[in-house]
């Protein structure tokens, strides 16, 4: 019989485990010893919050990022061959949503292995529950250029279409460049559409708040080097 691939969700920050994390959590953790992971060492910190009793040492983890060769991945799925599960593991949230999990998944998918997501904590739909946006109609589309006047286009070309097709425009940005795109934001946006910034979700210091882009003008947030979500909408 073959195993199972597991998309295992983990914290957003530093917050305990058992306020985002289902306790059912622990019992999938301790029934798998093979992980696909961005970073090893966090992987480890993370599982040992979560309450995994198999030792550390003795756990397999396979990485997964930009210095991955894609020829390897499909080595990840040998222990689900002989009927091992294999768990995946964000850097913070859910797997594969914004993140490179979501190949591993692809590649399960041909293989006819089950693939079982699992109830967790996912920053991009926290933060449109929390905006008062159009939650029907949303669209995430992940970083926004970097230079001018490439992201300024391209955030005029978003609010646009926030207005044409009723849609919530999220994006997230670097936290070291957070101060400049929300510079940007209200420098390229109409005054009156919404623009809701959505930091350190699920955390103590969590700070979400939409406003118009005049409202902004007046009192501009310091958010440096904060997780963050940027939703606009203009309807």
């Amino acid at each position: 019989m073959k195993g199972k691939l597991y998309l295992i969700p983990t914290t957003l920050g530093d917050s305990p485990v058992s306020n985002v994390i289902p306790s059912y959590i622990s019992e999938i953790i301790n029934q798998t010893n093979f992980y696909i992971v961005e970073n090893i060492r966090s992987a480890r910190r993370y599982l040992i919050k979560a309450g995994i009793k198999t030792a550390i040492d003795d756990l397999h983890f396979f990485e997964l990022n930009k210095r991955t060769d894609p020829k390897e991945i499909p080595s990840f799925f040998r222990p689900i061959g002989i009927g091992e599960n294999v768990g995946v593991l964000s850097e913070a949230g859910v797997p594969s949503v914004a993140d490179p999990g979501a190949e591993v998944v692809k590649i399960a998918h041909e293989k006819k292995i089950k693939v079982v997501p699992l109830v967790g904590p996912s920053s991009i739909l926290m933060a449109i529950m929390a905006s008062g946006m159009n939650g029907q109609n949303f669209a995430f589309v992940g970083y926004l250029p970097i230079k001018n006047p490439d992201r300024n286009k391209r955030i005029a070309f978003l609010e646009a279409r926030s207005q044409k097709e009723n849609q919530t425009q999220l994006f997230i940005e670097t936290p070291y460049r957070n101060a400049k795109i929300i510079s940007d934001i209200l420098a390229s946006c109409s005054n009156e559409t919404r623009f809701c910034i959505a930091c350190d979700i699920s955390l103590e210091t969590e700070f979400i708040k939409t406003k118009t882009v005049r409202e902004w003008k007046k009192n501009i947030p310091k958010i440096d080097k904060r997780p963050a979500i940027f939703l606009i909408h203009k309807g």
